[in-house]
């Protein structure tokens, strides 16, 4: 799969992620204001990844996230130039990140250093090998969309376990505290990523056999909300039978039955009706009603 793939499926994550997962993996506390859409005219006609318009104890800074799933040796002169163009745009100092898933080892340098006579230049940026976070690291936070990046995760333990890993992560997908619909969106993210390391054969069994399960744990939840919807429905049409066995015999009992007390007792719950119901030979006048309904 080429690297725009990937990039879509990570720009569709990160696009939605709240501030504490850019926080998490940025490494620096801040607050997500707005997504900027830049493209590097100057650079090579592309668009960025994603780049964030942050608010930090240092004022506003730009967040800018690059992809990237192979190693590229020229990436230092890609940031550095994207540095500036965001820095000539909007004027803003940018904290970058590139976020490597790449299934081999990481390789690029993470800055550009050197000094000739007068001329220096001391420039970094911060480089994550989504390879390097271990599997119980995600697995262990709140921030269920990371789940996602697990396939790609855990790079030894990968290597070591072979397609059980990859088993692993969609189990793990499968059973968080989350509804069916969040675990499909997690997964779809999670099944392209998956192609970094994984076959398309192996990829299509575990995730074709997760998505069994998740159509079993649909069916049950709807089954479980239809039979409360037919409890709930019997009790209305018990109490409405109620209702109208009581105003059928305050008819008789009385000739004229005024409609106020006829509207109270359509708008009494059942236990009121229970009361008046046992009570109705006591009641000489509909004005005796007026205490079964004082709150």
């Amino acid at each position: 799969m080429p690297q725009q793939a990937y990039d879509l499926t990570l720009k569709d994550l990160f696009s939605n992620v709240a501030d504490e997962i850019i926080t998490y993996l940025a490494g620096i506390n801040l607050k997500k204001l707005e997504e900027l859409n830049i493209e590097f005219v100057k650079v090579e006609r592309r668009d960025s990844d994603m780049v964030f318009k942050c608010d930090t104890d240092r004022g506003k800074i730009a967040v800018h996230i690059e992809f990237q799933s192979d190693n590229d040796r020229t990436m230092p002169y890609r940031m550095l130039r994207y540095a500036l163009e965001i820095m000539e745009k909007h004027k803003l100092v940018p904290y970058q990140v590139v976020l490597y898933v790449g299934k081999d080892r990481i390789k690029m340098d993470n800055g550009i250093n050197y000094t000739i006579g007068d001329n220096k230049l001391n420039y970094v940026y911060k480089i994550i090998d989504v390879g390097e976070i271990r599997f119980s690291e995600i697995a262990e936070t709140d921030y269920f969309d990371l789940y996602s990046l697990l396939p790609i995760a855990d790079r030894d333990k990968r290597a070591e376990a072979g397609e059980k890993y990859l088993k692993m992560c969609v189990d793990l997908i499968k059973d968080a505290p989350v509804d069916v619909d969040e675990k499909r969106k997690i997964l779809f993210r999670a099944e392209p990523l998956s192609g970094i390391a994984y076959s398309k054969e192996i990829i299509k069994r575990i995730f074709e056999e997760v998505e069994k399960v998740l159509k079993l744990e649909e069916l049950s939840s709807y089954k479980m909300i239809m039979e409360k919807s037919i409890e709930k429905g019997i009790e209305k049409g018990i109490e409405k039978g109620k209702t109208e066995v009581v105003l059928k015999l305050f008819n008789r009992k009385f000739k004229e039955f005024p409609r106020k007390y006829e509207e109270l007792i359509k708008s009494a719950d059942n236990e009121v009706l229970e009361k008046i119901t046992d009570d109705i030979f006591d009641i000489e006048k509909p004005e005796d009603l007026e205490r079964y309904f004082v709150k």
